[in-house]
């Protein structure tokens, strides 16, 4: 896949996750930093496959709980497992707008009412992380990275056969 460089003013993996935090508060329905992160993979995907470019520069890993990116563990780290507790504001995310914001209503749509189990399974049946976590143990920690050609290439096709296509 050709690997456009980001605009100076690109997204970060954390601007998205703080997007999803603000929908989800105002759902009333706090995320936890393990959903946080499928929601995040999965917009990444989608950006590729839709956009055909990435949504942010970071990595994807193939962590043992699904992907996951480093920068964004590490700042909702201090929640474990509960739910993230953080105001975020509308003006805090106002650097989202048209079209991702478009597709991250989308993907809060359709991936939003799932929980992070769920998510983690889904992500777990999917070939971009497995063919990641390739030869490694379920247990086993990770800092693979899942490729953005397995994941535009999987999603493309997963959305033909959704069209009737192939």
């Amino acid at each position: 896949m050709k690997t456009t460089k980001l605009p100076p003013k690109a997204l970060k993996a954390v601007d998205v996750g703080r997007y999803f935090i603000h929908l989800s508060n105002e759902a009333g329905k706090p995320i936890t930093n393990k959903k946080l992160q499928k929601l995040v993979y999965y917009s990444q995907a989608w950006s590729l496959v839709l956009n055909d470019k990435k949504l942010f520069g970071e990595p994807i890993e193939a962590w043992v709980h699904g992907p996951a990116v480093r920068s964004l563990y590490v700042q909702y780290k201090p929640f474990g497992f509960g739910p993230i507790r953080e105001t975020i504001s509308v003006q805090d995310v106002k650097k989202i707008s048209g079209k991702v914001k478009k597709l991250l209503d989308d993907i809060w749509q359709v991936y939003g009412k799932l929980d992070a189990s769920y998510l983690e399974m889904l992500t777990h049946s999917e070939q971009p992380w497995l063919t990641a976590r390739d030869g490694l143990q379920g247990h086993e920690n990770s800092e693979k990275e899942i490729s953005l050609d397995s994941m535009k290439s999987f999603y493309t096709d997963k959305l033909q056969k959704s069209k009737g296509r192939k």
